[in-house]
């Protein structure tokens, strides 16, 4: 049997322990050390009060007056502000969407988590690098000449190899941590939505609080306008001599203390103003065209009411906590892996020689495959206490998750309260500015025949006053209810088509936007 012969068989006995080593990594890569992820069970609540819920609100005869109905069949559309009927706040929404700074940062971190994930990903592979490395090198001459020339010590070296690594997932720690990452990058999908969803609801209440201020700066001016009119009859009046001048002074004093409350009302229906051009993405001598009144509101009288079990499925915060709670459950499987031995192998070929002419040749070729397996013996604790650690942040972020199921199914009743609660609130109001129009009126005729005096006057109109104001309050607040109720509810991003994401079939599926509709990339 020849030299050459000999070291092929060697060498074919050593690829083919090589590659049984390998099949049996693979095998055991089938497992994953570390807890597997069970989603939390759904809150056991069937309703979000201790008494039955109301199925309708109270109605009045007055503008976002009319009786509500909850319906737990009754799904929330993706664009859900559409149910107000006002082309005006849908063009402001659709256009905040996609110029709000606030989203652009959210689908920022969002593409962050994803690449992050990828990169993490590519450990899956071996880890191929390409060297070339010249060099010139003098040697001692008390050695012996590190090439076959004798006498040689002053020489080049010119080196081209490829270097591949490879570590086996034995423990499945790359795994555990692909999956932390992936988990990281879908909390912050619905950390996407949570952002529209908050967006659009800011947007709604801001308009909301338009409409109502400009109601009551008209509702102020026509209150203006009357006790002006008031006044002048009392002037008439004391140049006669039919009233004295304390009358006309008190008349005087009504009108300015009314006068007075239009300068607030008017600073913040431009601060509001101001928050809807910021919400738009704008700057504040940008202000919308759009502007809102009460009367350009449409109040939907069918509602949703989604059941506790079903709202954590719907809430982008819950999903988001979920999420999270998902990636510290990983990290507890990559601590774990870190107690464990690792497997590598090493290999290098390539060809070395003192000039570069006839580098590449059969005589210059070198290679080496190496296999190593390293176990932490000694680190004075670190990696234990890394896994208690996982453990114990993992106990964190279940105690966050809870809290923000608890926060979310608050958010809903305080809602749904403010829903019945403030229907009441209008009828109620409804009927105090009635009774309290019909008492000034007839107050103000008294006086004018002379039958009554100013008190009892200047009585009548400050509760007129008071019953206008809280009426048209009462109205925004039934709107601005309405809003917080869609948004309690998650705000229907499941019914919203995904174009930035295909099922296996093709087809486009619901989601998460990784990109605004018109900034695709």
């Amino acid at each position: 049997m020849s030299v050459q012969s000999s070291r092929r068989r060697s060498s074919g006995r050593r690829s083919s322990g090589l590659l049984a080593s390998v099949a049996v990594a693979a095998v055991v890569a089938g497992c994953a050390v570390g807890p597997d992820f069970v989603p939390p069970a759904a809150p056991d609540a069937e309703r979000y009060s201790r008494e039955p819920m109301a199925t309708r609100t109270a109605s009045t005869d007055v503008a976002a007056g009319q009786s509500q109905h909850f319906d737990q069949n009754l799904d929330i559309p993706a664009q859900w502000w559409t149910l107000f009927r006002s082309r005006r706040l849908n063009a402001l929404i659709e256009r905040s969407l996609k110029a709000n700074p606030t989203v652009e940062a959210a689908i920022g971190a969002l593409h962050v988590a994803q690449e992050n994930t990828k990169a993490q990903e590519g450990k899956f592979f071996p880890l191929v690098q390409a060297n070339y490395t010249p060099m010139r090198e003098q040697s001692a001459q008390v050695l012996s000449p590190p090439l076959s020339t004798p006498g040689t010590t002053l020489f080049n070296l010119y080196t081209a190899q490829v270097l591949v690594s490879y570590t086996f997932d034995v423990w499945g720690l790359n795994r555990r941590a692909v999956e932390s990452l992936r988990a990281q990058a879908d909390s912050q999908k619905f950390q996407v939505e949570a952002a529209y969803l908050t967006l659009a609801a800011n947007v709604a209440a801001a308009a909301i609080q338009e409409a109502s201020l400009r109601g009551q700066i008209d509702a102020t001016n026509k209150l203006i306008e009357a006790n002006t009119k008031m006044l002048d009859i009392f002037r008439k009046q004391l140049a006669t001599g039919f009233v004295n001048r304390i009358d006309v002074a008190a008349q005087e004093a009504q009108l300015a203390q009314i006068k007075a409350t239009l300068p607030p009302l008017r600073k913040a229906l431009q601060q509001n103003r101001d928050l809807l051009a910021a919400l738009a993405g704008r700057y504040p001598s940008e202000e919308p065209a759009e502007t809102f009144e009460l009367a350009d509101l449409h109040l939907p009288t069918d509602l949703p009411v989604t059941l506790p079990s079903k709202l954590v499925e719907h809430r982008p915060d819950v999903r988001a906590a979920e999420e999270l709670l998902h990636s510290a459950g990983a990290q507890i499987g990559v601590a774990t892996a870190n107690l464990l031995p690792n497997f590598t192998v090493n290999a290098v070929g390539g060809y070395t020689n003192t000039t570069m002419a006839g580098l590449i040749s059969p005589a210059n070729l070198f290679w080496t495959l190496a296999g190593s397996a390293t176990q932490t013996v000694f680190d004075g604790g670190i990696l234990l206490h890394e896994k208690r650690a996982a453990e114990a942040a993992y106990d964190e972020a279940a105690a966050q998750y809870r809290f923000v199921v608890l926060a979310a199914l608050q958010n809903v009743a305080d809602t749904l309260r403010a829903l019945k609660n403030d229907a009441d609130a209008l009828k109620a109001t409804r009927e105090f500015e009635r009774a309290a129009k019909i008492s000034l009126d007839l107050s103000q005729q008294q006086v004018q025949t002379g039958y009554s005096n100013i008190l009892f006057l200047l009585n009548a109109q400050i509760t007129y006053q008071n019953a206008v104001l809280a009426r048209v309050q009462a109205q925004a607040s039934r709107f601005a209810d309405t809003a917080a109720l869609f948004q309690a509810l998650g705000g229907g991003w499941w019914n919203r088509v995904n174009p930035d994401a295909r099922a296996p079939d093709g087809n486009p599926v619901p989601g998460v936007y990784a990109t605004p509709p018109d900034q695709k990339h």
